[in-house]
């Protein structure tokens, strides 16, 4: 495959991505500034933490086929099948759910194969088996020689990727919060921020795993605990895809606020988290708070 074809910065991202300040009475009323890190903005089919941990492994990859993973509504697979068609590699995503084989595709699913990519349906008892060495064997002898990329894209390298996050924000904010899935997001920001500065997750999964995930991460990628993190579990509105009226309501009102299209199943959920932190006083007068955005609607 001609170099060329694995040249990020042809697809010209936003990087850094803008951080706005966002004026808001909820927090202003108890001292706290709010900033919004648009990372949703640093590329239209691969935005936010989907370029930050997708470009390290696709580099690694270097055009061959990539193999990933996630469930029917997966953003992940979503931006890896619009980062092979735009850079020019085939792409296989093994989705959770057997049942789903003969039904119609759904809008993600559909782009999905639109994009070009060989979507492989498994029952959830394999799928919760994905990392075990004999269901990847099976899969690589099924579909060849394949870059395999783990679900929710998060690895040591997608970590890595992260820390440039981090790194963006020296300076700039006491405390960045960020929604979890899978955790690769949260180790590489606490990596990359400067000492003082504290990483806050909010999971939106319930579980409470993603702890061991975001420690076990950092010791691939860094070689052992790197800045400072903690979580807060208590936002997940019932677990992944999954929300409230409530939830759906407050980020209405978000939305007619500030005019920012609110996405649902994380940054809702993370804005939600930091309004009623401010209102619970977890801030201390004089703290200034980035929200990472991490996608759109």
């Amino acid at each position: 495959m001609p170099s060329e074809a694995l040249d990020l910065s042809r697809l010209q991202p936003v990087l850094p991505s803008p951080l706005q300040p966002v004026e808001d009475l909820r927090f202003a009323r108890h001292g706290v500034r709010l900033l919004l890190k648009r990372d949703d903005l640093i590329h239209p089919d691969l935005p936010g933490n989907k370029w930050r941990k997708l470009s390290p492994n696709l580099r690694a990859a270097a055009g061959r086929t990539v193999l990933t993973f996630g469930g029917a509504y997966s953003n992940h697979l979503r931006a890896t099948a619009a980062a092979g068609r735009l850079l020019g590699f085939p792409t296989i995503g093994v989705v959770r759910g057997d049942e789903l084989a003969g039904r119609p595709l759904n809008p993600s699913l559909a782009r999905c194969a639109a994009d070009g990519m060989t979507l492989h349906f498994v029952d959830r008892t394999t799928y919760r088996a994905k990392a075990d060495p004999e269901v990847l064997a099976g899969l690589l002898s099924a579909f060849g020689e394949c870059c395999v990329i783990p679900e929710g894209g998060s690895n040591a390298l997608a970590a890595q990727g992260c820390t440039e996050l981090g790194r963006e924000l020296h300076g700039r904010a006491d405390v960045v919060a960020v929604a979890c899935g899978t955790g690769g997001t949260l180790a590489g920001l606490a990596a990359g921020l400067a000492p003082g500065q504290r990483a806050l997750g909010v999971p939106v999964l319930r579980g409470g795993f993603l702890g061991d995930a975001v420690r076990e991460l950092q010791q691939e990628a860094f070689g052992g605990p790197a800045g400072s993190w903690s979580l807060d579990e208590r936002f997940h509105f019932g677990g992944y895809a999954r929300a409230t009226p409530q939830l759906h309501a407050f980020a209405d009102d978000f939305e007619q606020r500030h005019g920012l299209p609110v996405e649902r199943l994380y940054v809702a959920k993370l804005l939600y988290a930091l309004t009623a932190l401010a209102e619970e006083g977890a801030f201390p007068p004089g703290t200034t708070v980035a929200a990472v955005v991490t996608g759109r609607p």
